[in-house]
């Protein structure tokens, strides 16, 4: 606020404080505040005037009718479809997620509670959600069903966003996901700097290679996402390695990791109990020391402690840290002016976008999971081949898996099919599709994308020795900010299925529909700025250049002569 703002501002609160001042002193008073914010020196006649209070808030409040009716003028003709297997399996629901829920001796859920749930789930209705009755056994409640329903105040709406259908329970699709879910939890404590010569990661590769949807499984893209640069140098994101500065401090990315060969739910009785939502007994056991993330137990810990969007502010934190080169191209503040960029274009927006987009993502992602999707997580799925397998029901799961390597791996190793989980208590209390992490991760890495340059070239890159005790330099392929971002989203989404706790559709199409949330968001805030600014530019987890600002928009409020006189570009040296 200036010296003239506060004058006004200063004498407006007085005058309300004054009893008995009539309208025409009020008017008078009124007048003189005027005249002295617009002439304290006596000539400031040359200078164009600012918008009054009044002119200021219709420009505000136009600007939020125009956000919201590029966002939701056009409404979806029909909501997101799920993959018809609740309807399929009514009988039972065998397919369908409902950790918690009173179930029998091999988890088939009480028919009368799920259709119970469902109500509940579809009126909306916070008490008849309490209503809904647990597994005797069960000290475990459900993860917050009715975020489902909440609204968002920026970008999209959830229930607009759209995402396919997951594969259908009895699918090829669905087995050879599970697959490759069990060579997760088999191959996790396999050295990430070992997958090109370890026996078990060419395993399997040749094992998945021969799974539907798994047709380009090597040892090079075993495990990693699809979008560009995921394929590319080391397993894990150099954003999940490099020092970060935390204020005076500065962040060290070593954690503490589980000790090797643990694994949980793996009798009958054990993975009953965690059906049915009751605390396991067991525990972790840590390694003493803390180490770097070098195999798929150590991530797939980080990601079970892992706060929201921890990964990408630190993320944010170590882009900072490279200076003004690290920043798209686009940014205003790049052009050598007198001015920086903090509260817009710099550290402050950067971190509060990455934080806000977070939980707009996870709403996106609970209406998915609680009121179309409802999907069986992987534990509950594998019980489902075990019981097969031992002849107790014909859930109708894929022969593919039966005759995958990894099922017969399971079957020397343990006896069974059940899923060996990193996590004691397995899931969460929610479903499977899509994953939480994932979707966190795809919306806050596309806005990390649209901040900064991903073509800027990482500096001093390492990796992981074979224990994790300590980093060397990666000397092989150039890294780059895009493709390491994309990285990161796909090595905390795929993370949780290197857990036990997801698919890799949960994973990947999570990280498709955070995009989305990031993308809306970002078409809201593109036209708040002050500066001269021709909208955020960056590559889409497909491999497509998005263009998100003021030309993206169809129709728009246009705002005083004023506010688009102060935002328009000023003409370029020799134009």
């Amino acid at each position: 606020m200036n010296l003239d703002e506060e004058r006004v501002f200063g004498l407006w609160n007085r005058r309300h404080f004054v009893a008995g001042l009539t309208t025409g002193a009020s008017a008078a008073l009124g007048s003189s505040v005027a005249a002295a914010a617009r002439s304290p020196s006596g000539n400031r006649s040359s200078e164009p005037p600012s918008p009054s209070l009044s002119e200021r808030a219709q420009n505000a409040l136009e600007q939020r009718i125009a956000a919201a009716q590029d966002q939701h003028s056009s409404t979806p003709t029909q909501r997101s479809v799920d993959n018809s297997d609740e309807a399929k399996f009514a009988e039972d629901f065998r397919a369908s997620f409902h950790k918690t829920l009173p179930q029998n001796d091999i988890g088939m859920v009480d028919r009368a509670a799920y259709l119970q749930l469902r109500s509940a789930l579809i009126r909306a209705d916070y008490n008849a959600l309490a209503a809904v009755p647990l597994d005797p056994l069960a000290d475990r409640g459900l993860a917050n069903p009715l975020a489902a329903y909440t609204y968002e105040m920026l970008g999209a709406d959830s229930w607009a966003l759209r995402m396919p259908a997951p594969p259908q329970f009895t699918s090829a699709n669905q087995a050879g996901e599970m697959v490759e879910v069990y060579w997760q939890a088999i191959t996790r404590d396999v050295p990430f700097r070992a997958y090109d010569i370890d026996a078990d990661i060419s395993s399997a590769s040749l094992d998945l290679a021969r799974m539907s949807g798994f047709s380009n499984a090597t040892p090079g893209t075993l495990f990693r996402g699809e979008a560009p640069g995921c394929d590319v140098g080391p397993y894990v994101s150099q954003f999940l390695y490099q020092t970060a500065p935390w204020g005076s401090d500065e962040v060290d990315q070593r954690y503490y990791v589980p000790l090797a060969n643990q694994a949980f739910g793996q009798t009958e009785a054990s993975w009953l109990a965690i059906q049915r939502g009751q605390s396991p007994g067991a525990t972790t056991a840590f390694e003493v020391n803390q180490r770097f993330l070098a195999n798929g137990r150590d991530l797939a810990e980080y990601v079970h402690n892992d706060a929201l969007y921890q990964a990408y502010m630190t993320a944010a934190l170590v882009l900072l840290s490279y200076g003004d080169e690290a920043f798209d191209q686009a940014n205003p503040y790049l052009l050598g002016s007198n001015q920086i960029g903090f509260v817009t274009f710099g550290l402050a927006e950067v971190l509060n976008l990455v934080a806000t987009t977070a939980q707009a993502a996870l709403k996106a992602a609970w209406h998915q999971k609680w009121n179309v999707h409802r999907r069986l997580r992987p534990e509950a799925f594998a019980g489902r081949a075990h019981f097969q397998a031992a002849g107790n029901f014909n859930y109708g799961v894929h022969a593919d898996l039966f005759e995958s390597e990894a099922a017969n791996r399971l079957l020397t190793d343990q006896g069974n099919l059940l899923l060996p989980l990193a996590y004691p208590e397995g899931s969460p209390t929610h479903p499977s599709y899509p994953a939480g992490h994932a979707t966190v991760a795809g919306a806050c890495a596309t806005m990390l994308k649209a901040f900064f340059n991903e073509s800027f070239e990482i500096t001093a890159p390492v990796h992981a020795n074979m224990d994790g005790s300590g980093l060397d330099a990666w000397t092989g392929t150039t890294l780059t900010v895009g493709g390491e971002l994309n990285k990161l989203a796909a090595n905390i989404s795929l993370g949780r299925d290197t857990a036990g706790v997801h698919y890799r559709s949960d994973g990947i199409e999570g990280m498709n529909l955070g995009e989305q949330v990031a993308l809306a968001i970002l078409a809201d805030y593109a036209d708040t700025h002050a500066e001269a600014f021709d909208g955020f530019t960056l590559t889409s987890f497909a491999g497509q250049t998005l263009n998100v600002g003021a030309s993206t928009r169809t129709e728009r409020k246009e705002t005083t002569t004023h506010e688009r006189n102060r935002r328009r570009r000023p003409p370029r040296e020799g134009s």
